[in-house]
């Protein structure tokens, strides 16, 4: 009996998921449990495990196909059944993709004597030495965009370029693809060109000036032999995405606080062995701070916030975010409920939200819901800096790095130079909620409780 491979339900808000990779082919026979397929999703990626051990009959879903949960992505038929051509598989219906048209074929117009401004006259020398026309709009958009249309393909008369011929450049160019062009040779008598600059040396082309009132437009690359073109993947996409619309759209305001934070690695450093020990991990200096922040926050609700169009909720639990390093960009799954923790019960969490990172079994659910987040980017090189907002919270707290320095301490009532265990904490906050003595005040709570470190381990 054949088994149908279906979409899973990978978190309650997912409803999709992208084919990015097929581990095998039609025909290849598979054990149970045996990765079949990548998929992505708008909230993790992860692989698709086969319902059972058989040969594969049909594989429906294509690389690139964005399919609704539940419909059946390939089918599997028992090995030594017959020819999977008799199996009746129906393929998810999908939107039609939409076919550009082949462009208009037009009269070649007279050359006219008209300039556009920093591309040139409409007429210029062709790869097969005879003239390439352009029309005004042509023109103007290559002005705008700051691009050579001598590297640009034609598929008109004598090689003339449309507007979708040049729409097209441009979108290639957008996605990080390496577009053909045509080679433009100097002629010898010096006649006007589209551009002086032969193909072989293309670079960043840069716009003419923007006339008052236009929007600016950031000059395009086009990239040339020997560059390496890395398109983004989906989950850099994603990331991009919300990046761009977190800065955009919070008035991002960042403060920092230097934290003794000897008496808390002195703690560490007490306990770890045992710790080790009791819990087969190595405590790390995250739960101390992510604790810290946790207490912190009970002190200052306003801070595990969210907004909502025109309001603020304030959560009622501490869902908090835990940035984490991977091959394929960052991830923040979340630590739920953590004011009822203790700073073993985090590590733990911690902990088991590490593993699945690493073994690729974090789940949507897993990835959803934080109300505030800790990023901690590393230990070298890493004295301070600002993280940007994880959308919809109000703050994100960025560790810096651990390193003893010099400091001045009061001894007995005098001053003294001592060696301590420093580093520096950088709040991010979102201005529409959180004013400047509400973020002041809850950095400074955060370093404080660090730094007395009284934390049962």
């Amino acid at each position: 009996m054949a088994i149908n491979v279906t979409m899973p339900q990978m978190g309650e808000s997912v409803v999709e998921g992208t084919i990015t990779k097929w581990l095998v082919k039609e025909g290849d026979v598979v054990a149970e449990d045996q990765p079949l397929v990548e998929i992505s999703t708008d909230k993790v990626d992860t692989e698709i495990p086969s319902p059972g051990a058989g040969r594969i009959a049909k594989i429906v879903a294509a690389e690139g196909d964005t399919i609704p949960v539940g419909a059946t992505l390939a089918v599997i038929e028992p090995a030594g059944a017959e020819t999977a051509a008799k199996l009746k598989v129906v393929a998810p219906k999908a939107a039609p993709k939409a076919l550009p048209d082949r462009p208009a074929v037009k009269p070649v117009p007279p050359p006219q004597p008209m300039q556009s401004a920093g591309v040139g006259v409409h007429a210029a020398v062709s790869e097969a030495g005879g003239l390439r026309r352009f029309s005004p709009v042509v023109l103007k958009i290559a002005a705008e965009e700051g691009i050579d249309l001598s590297r640009v393909p034609g598929t008109g008369i004598g090689g003339r370029v449309s507007k979708r011929d040049l729409q097209r450049y441009l979108d290639s160019l957008r996605k990080g693809g390496l577009p053909g062009a045509a080679s433009a040779p100097a002629p010898a008598n010096g006649a006007a060109q589209g551009s002086s600059r032969p193909a072989s040396a293309a670079a960043t082309t840069h716009p003419p000036p923007a006339q008052p009132g236009a929007a600016f437009r950031p000059p395009v690359y086009q990239p040339i032999e020997g560059d390496i073109v890395e398109p983004f993947t989906r989950r850099r996409k994603l990331i991009a995405e919300h990046m761009v619309f977190s800065k955009t759209h919070s008035p991002h305001v960042g403060t920092v606080a230097e934290v003794d934070v000897s008496n808390a690695m002195r703690l560490r450093e007490k306990h770890k062995d045992e710790f080790a020990r009791r819990e087969g991990f190595s405590l790390t200096f995250l739960p101390l701070a992510a604790a810290a922040t946790v207490r912190a926050l009970k002190e200052f609700p306003r801070m595990n916030a969210s907004v909502v169009g025109d309001s603020v909720v304030i959560r009622r639990e501490i869902n908090l975010g835990i940035a984490m390093d991977t091959d394929e960009g960052l991830l923040v799954p979340v630590i739920r409920a953590a004011e009822g923790m203790s700073v073993v019960g985090i590590a733990r969490a911690i902990e088991s939200l590490r593993r699945k990172v690493a073994e690729k079994k974090i789940t949507a659910d897993d990835l959803a819901g934080g109300s505030f987040t800790v990023s901690n980017p590393g230990r070298e090189g890493n004295l301070y800096g600002f993280a940007i907002i994880n959308q919809p919270q109000v703050g994100i707290l960025r560790m810096g790095e651990v390193k003893k320095r010099p400091v001045v301490v009061e001894v007995d009532g005098a001053d003294a130079i001592a060696i301590r265990t420093m580093m520096y904490l950088a709040l991010s906050y979102d201005h529409r909620v959180v004013d400047g003595v509400l973020g002041n005040r809850f950095l400074y709570r955060t370093a404080r409780i660090l730094e007395e470190a009284d934390f049962e381990l």
